[in-house]
């Protein structure tokens, strides 16, 4: 994996490519930006944020941070401008945010990133979503994150990579009680059954990244479920058939290829 990833990424930064993340001050943005610095496989790298960070000041020159209002996004569609990549890690929890904003940032902010940076000449979308997603559940974290996925879908990006991670391994810096005991009571099951259902933040970014320079594969949409984040990131070797999971077409999905 290691030199595969050495020759993609060298391929990969002679094309010149340009990217933008949005969410980089969650926990899995954080990292994101830490593996982009790290290996530095774009020319440009746009930060698009709600704040003013200055988080640039630690990064590459070819970072740039830019401030915008998502509630308003129309109105900073240069942010996006010559960004053929887009990183997407926007998201929070009902418990934070309540029913509205939680809807707000997981569907309403990330569909209107979707849109813009469509528009704006983005053609890989690399997008983290959740294990478990199901837009026809009964659960509201559940069906809106499957909801997305299928909107996604239908703006037709050039390619589209989705992740599924499990419970997300990290150090937050915000306090999630009911987070932190769920981790308590599975840490055995983390411990003897790492791929299952959990995956360090830093794993599921490089493995984001990974996806990012790599060539891509039949299909224009692509699934990582999280045994597969795993071995896209170097942590397994992979298996036949377990990186990319194929969407199924159904006949009404025949005349449009996702």
């Amino acid at each position: 994996m290691a030199s595969e990833r050495e020759q993609n990424l060298e391929k990969f930064k002679n094309e010149d490519h340009s990217a933008f993340v949005v969410g980089y001050t969650g926990e899995t943005g954080k990292e994101i930006v830490k593996e982009l610095n790290e290996s530095k496989p774009f020319k440009r790298v746009v930060l698009i944020g709600r704040r003013q960070t200055n988080i640039t000041e630690k990064l590459g020159k070819e970072f740039e941070e830019r401030v915008v209002d998502f509630d308003n996004l129309d109105q900073y569609k240069e942010a996006f401008e010559g960004c053929d990549v887009g990183f997407n890690a926007l998201g929070t929890t009902r418990g934070k945010s309540g029913v509205e904003g939680f809807v707000k940032v997981d569907n309403d902010y990330v569909m209107k990133t979707a849109e813009i940076a469509k528009t704006s000449g983005c053609k890989h979308f690399i997008h983290s979503s959740s294990q478990g997603t199901d837009k026809n559940s009964s659960f509201l974290y559940p069906r809106i994150k499957g909801q997305v996925e299928e909107s996604l879908k239908v703006l037709h990006f050039e390619r589209l990579s989705i992740f599924r991670p499990g419970i997300l391994i990290c150090d937050r810096e915000e306090s999630r009680p009911g987070e932190t005991v769920l981790r308590t009571v599975l840490k055995p099951i983390f411990y003897f059954f790492p791929t299952a259902i959990s995956t360090p933040t830093e794993m599921v970014a490089r493995a984001m990244v990974n996806n990012a320079i790599s060539a891509p594969s039949e299909n224009k949409t692509e699934l990582f479920e999280n045994k597969a984040i795993h071995m896209l990131a170097g942590n397994l070797k992979p298996k036949p058939s377990e990186m990319v999971k194929p969407k199924k077409k159904t006949e009404s999905q025949d005349n449009q290829e996702l």
